[in-house]
């Protein structure tokens, strides 16, 4: 091997070259220590501009200034977003670098719909489930009530929005909105009426059967004025309803 001149040259310059990485390395190291670039600055902002109505920058900042370890070079992003996602009314966060010692947090807050089952959570318009203030999200706007199976949250949105749909031509909107375990829907209309819509067999099911009841409501009101309790849509032909001092069932042939 020493008597190979070419074999010698190789591995002089192989050991240079990761001497001068070394040094290199060494040298990034110690300028990435450098107090210039200690995080000084977190600066956050509101999605699209948006304002931020229930976060609160400073208090945000001073709890995450605590969790956030390293400097402009070294601070985990990830770790940070995660850090700023687990405050209340944080949907969602992104986290920047911007030279030399700033990182630039942008929050978008969830905007509360409704309450999600029985302890105390909340419902998004986007469909997510998260943990508030309940007064502060009242101050937003009347609140609704929803409950359904664990994963159901987005497609309890979905048909709520088909409901207020199917009822328009009644007045009336969803004031609240229930899937049972077993996959049944209750609605609770803005004139108080409770809707039993029962399961999904299709999917043109239930609004069949919102149909069926936008077309015989008038003569229900008519003859019971504002007394209509509850309704039973779950009848293939007909419906059952209770009323104040009244309760009914009705078939095809009883209409």
């Amino acid at each position: 091997m020493w008597q190979d001149i070419k074999m010698l040259n190789a591995t002089a310059n192989a050991l240079f070259g990761l001497v001068a990485l070394a040094l290199i390395s060494a040298c990034l190291w110690w300028v990435a220590q450098r107090p210039y670039f200690t995080l000084k600055v977190i600066r956050i902002e509101g999605a699209e501009q948006a304002q931020l109505r229930h976060i609160n920058p400073l208090t945000v900042r001073s709890a995450a200034l605590a969790r956030i370890k390293g400097n402009f070079f070294t601070a985990n992003l990830d770790t940070v977003r995660q850090t700023f996602e687990s405050v209340p009314w944080v949907r969602k966060a992104t986290v920047r670098r911007e030279w030399p010692n700033q990182l630039t947090v942008t929050l978008e807050e969830h905007s509360p719909l409704g309450t999600w089952g029985e302890d105390g959570r909340l419902l998004s318009t986007k469909g997510d489930v998260f943990t508030a203030n309940l007064a502060e999200a009242e101050e937003d706007a009347d609140l609704m009530a929803f409950n359904g199976p664990l994963g159901s949250e987005k497609e309890v949105i979905a048909r709520l929005n088909d409901l207020n749909t199917w009822f328009a031509p009644m007045d009336v909107t969803a004031e609240a909105l229930y899937l049972s375990g077993r996959y049944a829907w209750t609605v609770k209309l803005s004139n108080g009426v409770t809707v039993e819509l029962g399961r999904e067999k299709s999917s043109t099911t239930l609004k069949e059967r919102v149909d069926r009841l936008v077309g015989i409501y008038p003569q229900l009101v008519a003859r019971l004025q504002n007394r209509i309790e509850s309704i039973d849509m779950r009848y293939p032909n007909g419906l059952a309803l209770k009323a104040q001092g009244l309760t009914a069932g009705s078939e095809s042939k009883k209409k």
